[in-house]
């Protein structure tokens, strides 16, 4: 039995949409970053084949879980007779474009490749993950990346250390919904890069030099933010707040979470004890009156330089 293994949630750092298949799926140009916010999974080996999971989870469905669609995928490709029992902690927010289900998968198909000895390759892995979700890739592929297509076609990037506030706010945000909108810009410039490491506008976004051109503060957008912000008020009020706290934040994937970093995880904490002091200033009293606060939580998180399970495959 595998215990308490890391399923770390991810950023989009910016999430460009540049096209549109004829199948329907969006072409995209974006950064994950993954971060130390992280579910955390059990798993063991059933002799009698069958795939499980112990945990309920609110408004999914056991085998509509992608841990379970994963584990499934996984027999089905190799013919092992094995099953598996599954055990999910979450930490990730559902519905905050940050990943958790999609990191889920990854992290049962990294331990079960193991305990099960199928021996994937991390390419046969990954082409397994993508029937599940564009996302999935990426964490089994395990290293920050600047990611084309349907975000399948990885090229890894170095970021440099930074530090994170994330805000869940009091609102989900359905991925479907926000891809489906009519108003949705589809049509972006591609961005004219493919090492982003070596990019001095990339470095500065990222606070690893000088900052003192306007320009690179602000390097892409989200283009499904504005989607989102006009169609989930909690969203837009979160944002607003943050705004009005001084903070320039970003939405990441299709929400609803918002992130702010920083160069260091001393600055990201003074910022979150400001905030969760703000909340009980601005909100306490409307809480009286009924009035519910648009923040869920809000969070310190470090980037990643690597995934925690980045070398349980060694090809």
């Amino acid at each position: 039995m595998l215990y308490d293994l890391p399923a770390p949630a991810k950023l989009n750092l910016f999430l460009h949409v540049v096209g549109r298949r004829e199948d329907g799926y969006h072409l995209l140009q974006t950064v994950f970053r993954l971060i130390s916010l992280a579910d955390r999974i059990d798993v063991d080996v059933r002799r009698d084949g069958k795939i499980v999971r112990e945990t309920d989870m609110l408004g999914v469905p056991h085998d509509e879980d992608l841990v379970v669609r994963a584990a499934r995928a996984l027999q089905a490709h190799t013919g092992t007779k094995l099953g598996a029992q599954i055990k999910v902690k979450k930490n990730i927010p559902a519905g905050g474009g940050l990943g958790g289900g999609s990191s889920d998968a990854a992290t049962v198909l990294l331990a079960l490749n193991r305990l099960w000895e199928t021996r994937l390759s991390r390419a046969a892995l990954m082409q397994l993950g993508l029937g599940l979700g564009a996302d999935v890739p990426v964490f089994i592929a395990g290293q920050n990346a600047f990611a084309q297509g349907i975000g399948e076609q990885l090229t890894p990037v170095k970021l440099p250390e930074r530090s994170y506030v994330v805000v869940q706010p009091a609102q989900s945000v359905p991925t479907a919904a926000v891809f489906g909108a009519s108003d949705l810009t589809r049509d972006t410039d591609p961005v004219k890069m493919t090492d982003f490491s070596g990019v001095k506008l990339f470095a500065e976004f990222c606070g690893e030099i000088d900052q003192q051109s306007s320009f690179l503060q602000d390097f892409g957008r989200n283009d499904l933010q504005p989607v989102v912000l006009k169609r989930y008020p909690v969203v837009r009020q979160a944002l607003d707040w943050l705004t009005q706290a001084g903070l320039s934040a970003r939405m990441t994937g299709s929400g609803a979470c918002l992130f702010v970093g920083f160069p260091g995880v001393q600055q990201a904490t003074a910022v979150h004890q400001k905030l969760l002091a703000k909340t009980r200033t601005d909100f306490s009293s409307a809480a009286l009156a009924g009035v519910l606060s648009p923040i869920q939580s809000i969070s310190v998180c470090e980037g990643l330089s690597e995934h925690p399970m980045l070398h349980w495959i060694e090809s």
